[in-house]
C-alpha cells in the first residue's frame, strides 16, 4: 500500500462495525477479542443472526466465530449490507471541531511555527467514496481491499487529507449523516465517481502489479511443470518406440528364416507393432511439434486461469462541507521571522504547493523547509 493510499484500519472497522450492531439493536457483550452479539428477532438480516460471535482480528482458532477485520469477508458482507441500507450521506467539518493540519515539510522542519490562524472565507464540498476492491484470479489469489477517496466536487481534484479526517471522524462516531437532499449526490455524481475510481486504481496499483507478479510466477511454475512432464512423456514414448523398432527388425528376419507357421505368425506380429509404431510415431510428431511451440494452447488455459480480475465497487458516497479560505503561519528560526498565508480547508490542510526560493523544488515531506535566511529554502540550499 502506498502513503497516499488511506487504508480502513481495524480501529476504524470495530468502531464502524460496533456503532452499526447497536444501531440495530444488537447488545455486544467484549471478552478481550471476542464480540458475542445478541440480535434482536426481529431483525431481517443475513448475517446478523443468532449466536453470532466476532474475533477482531484475522487468526483465530475458533472455527465459530467470524473474524473482523478490513479484509475479512464479515466485514464485507456487513459493509455491503449497511450500505444498502444507507447508500448515501452528508457531514459538515467545522473549522472549531478540527485540528489545525500543519503540513509535513513544516512539521520536519527544523524552523518552528509558532502561531497558525485560519481565515474561512466560504464554503466548498467534497466526495468521499468508500470502494470494495477485490483483485482476484479464477485459480489462486484473492485480495479484498477498502479504499476511502475524496475528491473536490467543483475540481476532481484529489484530497487525501480529508479521506483522513473523513475516516478519523466515522471512527469515533462523529459524523451527521443524513438522508437530506444533495444537489451533489443527485447531479453530476457520476464524473466524480469516475475520477475517484480513476485516482484509486492508480493508487493500488502496486498492489495490483504484485498480485500480477505472483499470479504470473505461479503460472510460470505452472507452463514449466506442464512442459517437464511432456517431455518426460516424449523420451517415454521415444524409449518405446525405439523398443518397437528393434522387435519389427527381429521379426523381419524371423519372416526370411523359419518354417511357415513361424512366418505367418511373425508376419501377424509385425503388422500389429507397425500399427503401434506408426501410433507412437504421430503421438511424438504431435509432441515434439507442439513442444516446439511452446505448447500454446495449454500456456494459453493456464495463463487465462491466473489472469487477474478487478472490481472496484462503490460502496458508500459521503458529501462532506468544509470551509475554504486562508491559513497564516507564523515561522520563526534562531535569527527571523516570517509569516506565510496559503490556501486552506478545514479537514483538507494546505492546499498550495510551495517552492524554495532559491532552487525551485517544491517542498514536502522528504524535502522540508530548510532555513528562512534569503527567503523560503529547502534544507539542501540552507547547507
Amino acid at each position: 500500500m502506498t502513503d497516499a493510499a488511506v487504508p480502513v484500519t481495524e480501529s476504524a472497522v470495530e468502531h464502524f462495525t460496533e456503532r452499526y450492531l447497536r444501531s440495530r439493536g444488537c447488545d455486544i457483550e467484549k471478552r478481550g477479542d471476542h464480540w458475542t452479539i445478541t440480535v434482536p428477532k426481529e431483525i431481517n438480516s443475513e448475517i446478523l443472526t443468532e449466536g453470532l460471535t466476532l474475533y477482531c482480528g484475522n487468526d483465530s482458532a475458533d472455527d465459530d466465530v467470524e473474524l473482523l477485520h478490513p479484509d475479512s469477508s464479515f466485514f464485507q458482507r456487513l459493509l455491503t449490507e449497511a450500505s444498502q441500507r444507507s447508500p448515501t450521506g452528508r457531514i459538515s467539518i467545522e473549522t472549531a471541531d478540527t485540528e489545525t493540519q500543519i503540513p509535513g515539510w513544516l512539521q520536519n522542519s527544523d524552523v518552528e511555527v509558532k502561531d497558525a490562524k485560519f481565515t474561512p472565507f466560504y464554503d466548498r464540498t467534497a466526495l468521499v467514496v468508500v470502494f470494495d476492491v477485490s483483485i482476484e484470479t479464477v485459480s489462486d489469489y484473492q485480495t479484498e481491499l477498502l479504499r476511502a477517496v475524496a475528491v473536490d466536487t467543483r475540481s476532481e481534484e484529489p484530497l487525501p487529507t480529508l479521506e483522513e479526517t473523513f475516516l478519523q471522524m466515522i471512527s469515533q462516531g462523529d459524523e451527521t449523516s443524513t438522508t437530506a437532499h444533495s444537489d451533489t449526490l443527485t447531479a453530476d455524481v457520476q464524473s466524480l465517481l469516475d475520477s475517484a475510481r480513476q485516482q484509486l486504481i492508480e493508487r493500488i496499483q502496486g498492489t495490483i502489479d504484485e498480485v500480477h507478479q505472483e499470479a504470473s510466477r505461479a503460472a510460470d511454475a505452472e507452463v514449466e511443470e506442464f512442459r517437464q512432464l511432456q517431455q518426460q512423456r516424449i523420451e517415454e514414448l521415444e524409449q518405446k518406440h525405439s523398443q518397437i523398432s528393434a522387435k519389427i527388425h527381429d521379426l523381419s528376419e524371423q519372416i526370411n528364416g523359419g518354417d511357415e507357421e513361424e512366418r505367418i505368425e511373425a508376419l501377424k506380429e509385425r503388422k500389429e507393432l507397425k500399427e503401434e509404431y506408426e501410433d507412437i510415431d504421430a503421438q511424438l510428431t504431435d509432441l515434439r511439434q507442439r513442444r516446439d511451440r511452446g505448447f500454446p494452447e495449454r500456456q494459453e488455459e493456464i495463463r487465462s486461469r491466473h489472469a487477474l480480475d478487478v472490481r472496484v465497487r462503490p460502496v458508500t458516497l459521503t458529501e462532506v462541507e468544509y470551509e475554504q479560505g486562508e491559513i497564516e503561519f507564523e515561522l520563526a528560526s534562531e535569527k527571523e521571522v516570517r509569516k506565510l498565508t496559503l490556501g486552506y480547508g478545514s479537514g483538507v490542510g494546505v492546499t498550495e504547493t510551495v517552492d524554495c526560493d532559491s532552487c525551485g523544488e517544491s517542498f514536502g515531506g522528504e524535502n522540508p523547509l530548510g532555513s528562512l535566511s534569503g527567503g523560503l529554502r529547502c534544507e539542501s540550499c540552507s547547507v
